[in-house]
This record gives C-alpha cells, structure tokens and sequence, in this order.
C-alpha cells in the first residue's frame, strides 16, 4: 500500500463533473483506491462516495492505492487531481 498528500485546487472544490473525473481515473486500475479527509474515508471509484466526502478547494486529501497496480494509480491520481480534473 502507498499514500500521497495533495491539495485539491478546483476553485469550487469536488463536485459532480470533478468527481466523475476522478472516478473514471480511479477506475482504470484493479487497485484499491480510496482518500481520506478529516475523519472521513471515500472509495475513489465512486462518485456517491466523493461526492459524500463534500471536498473544498484547498483540501488536503491523503490518496491510499493497495493492488497490483498501485504505483501506476498513484501517479495518474496524483496527475489528474494536480491538473485540476479537467476543469
């Protein structure tokens, strides 16, 4: 398992198409992919779940990947949360 630190720089935080981003990323990967903020954990993999996490601009959020591909997953999360998750 491998975590990362990042801050979320969408001026209007993780809403719907973030999410859905973030979502689609997470979901190219057989990894385990899941954030935590606060005392919260969200799955990564689903929008309900990061939707739910209710994520700010400035937030930082700790990224966990556990699986065969974890290394690969990090990076592209890391990338698409960095470049804004197409926004």
């Amino acid at each position: 398992m491998i975590s990362q630190k990042v801050v979320i720089s969408n001026p209007t935080g993780l809403h719907l198409r973030p999410a859905g981003n973030l979502c689609k990323v997470a979901m190219n990967y057989k990894s385990h992919i899941t954030f935590s903020y606060g005392d919260n954990t969200a799955n990564a993999k689903s929008v309900l779940s990061v939707l739910g996490a209710c994520i700010k601009c400035g937030d930082e959020l700790t990224l966990k990947c556990d699986g065969p591909d974890e290394e690969e997953a990090m990076d592209a999360l890391v990338q698409a949360i960095e470049t804004g998750l197409g926004e």
